[in-house]
């Protein structure tokens, strides 16, 4: 196959042996269909267990249960939305049907103004099902959504208000960056450019605050609401203050690449490239490439992987190497192969039948708190799929 190698200087010799031999044997386009067929079986063994009125958080593989959740919490997208992902690729109905049986019960979400997470919810869902199968309903529905994340905005602080908080305080943190997709394609399919400006705000306020000399990110930033002032940085969910934790780079890398795309802004270009080579070149990253859960964790090496920031460091990898030169271009993709033979492997993806479902094992959602740990989580197995479409397309696109 022309034009996509696999095997990466980067790698070991035995992994540059590995992907030489499966380069000979299959084409990256066979592989990608093999990994999605395989995930759309477990996908409908996932629907035969859920409840009609809950969506899929997480499964506990030590009492064989699945933990749900309504349509109000953030998570809420990712199971129609790789529904979606995995109809488009295999054409199955059965999937597209539950997509939309889903959708029924996210629908009111479109009014919540109580979360930050509207990107995550409706635009990876009604978005996705908006761009397979246009709809005025549909759009209708976006649009609300991207009013109600509108009123999040504080123009003082110059971001949306993540998490509500003490009137003294205004949260914000670094996976908001994903949520301003569905501001931006609220402005091109109105003209109204208060969509756009708000989510560049954020964007450069976020630039400005969220990032330390070395280019990780803290997950939380605290700002004065009245003056726009940074109170308090820290960190959530990862192991410490100073630490960087693995999926908020991840979120941080595919939000400012998401932002280049819709603005052509070369500063969020060049910062989506800083993070990434301060997730690819950090001495504590695996050779397999999916991290730790933090890249400081205590226990390294035998701290968890987090499967779920390598899915998503992976898509934003794949997108990433359409924008830059061809030296950058051939490093980011080799990363994103690795990632997803790492992913495709029995180490990280389930057996038919099992893990509740799900497709990915090895997440981890909040160590600190003791939740979700060590489990599948509906976001790995969405950035996930949409990397191997992503991984799809460009052999493609390459073979053409």
């Amino acid at each position: 196959m022309a034009g996509i190698s696999l095997g990466t200087a980067a790698c070991s010799s035995s992994e540059q042996t590995q992907a030489t031999e499966l380069s000979a044997s299959e084409s990256v386009a066979s592989f990608a269909d093999a990994s999605i067929k395989e995930a759309a079986a477990q996908y409908k063994y996932l629907m035969s267990r859920l409840p009609q009125d809950r969506l899929p958080k997480t499964y506990h593989a030590e009492r064989d249960e699945l933990e749900t959740s309504g349509s109000e919490w953030w998570t809420s997208g990712f199971y129609p939305g790789t529904l979606l992902y995995l109809y488009e690729e295999t054409g199955d109905q059965a999937l597209y049907d539950e997509a939309i049986r889903v959708l029924g019960l996210l629908e009111k979400e479109q009014h919540n103004t109580s979360t930050h997470d509207l990107g995550f919810m409706m635009y990876d869902s009604f978005g996705n099902v908006h761009r397979i199968k246009p709809s005025p309903a549909y759009k209708q529905v976006l649009l609300n959504s991207a009013k109600s994340l509108a009123t999040r905005f504080n123009p003082k602080v110059g971001a949306i208000r993540s998490w509500d908080s003490a009137p003294e305080d205004f949260i914000v943190i670094i996976d908001n960056m994903m949520n301003l997709d569905l501001l931006f394609w609220a402005t091109k399919e109105t003209g109204d450019s208060t969509y756009y400006d708000i989510a560049v705000t954020h964007a450069n306020t976020t630039m400005q605050h969220h990032f330390r000399p070395d280019n990780s990110s803290y997950h939380v930033i605290n700002y004065n609401p009245a003056t726009g002032e940074v109170q308090e940085k820290k960190t959530a969910q990862g192991a410490a203050d100073e630490s960087a934790w693995a999926r908020g780079q991840a979120w941080g890398l595919y939000g400012f690449v998401d932002a280049y795309r819709e603005t052509k802004d070369e500063n969020y270009l060049q910062q989506a490239q800083r993070i990434a080579d301060f997730t690819l070149h950090h001495p504590n990253l695996p050779q397999d490439k999916v991290p730790y859960w933090d890249f400081n964790a205590p226990g390294i090496p035998d701290a968890l992987r987090d499967a779920s920031a390598a899915a998503i460091t992976a898509s934003a990898l794949l997108e990433l190497n359409l924008y830059v030169g061809e030296t950058k271009k051939k490093e980011y993709l080799q990363a994103a192969e690795s990632i997803l033979r790492s992913l495709s492997s029995e180490t990280y993806m389930a057996a038919p039948g099992t893990n509740g479902g799900f497709i990915l094992k090895h997440g981890v959602g909040h160590k600190p708190a003791g939740t979700e740990v060590d489990v599948p989580l509906t976001y790995a197995d969405y950035y996930y799929v949409e990397a191997l479409k992503r991984y799809k397309a460009l052999a493609e696109k390459e073979q053409a």
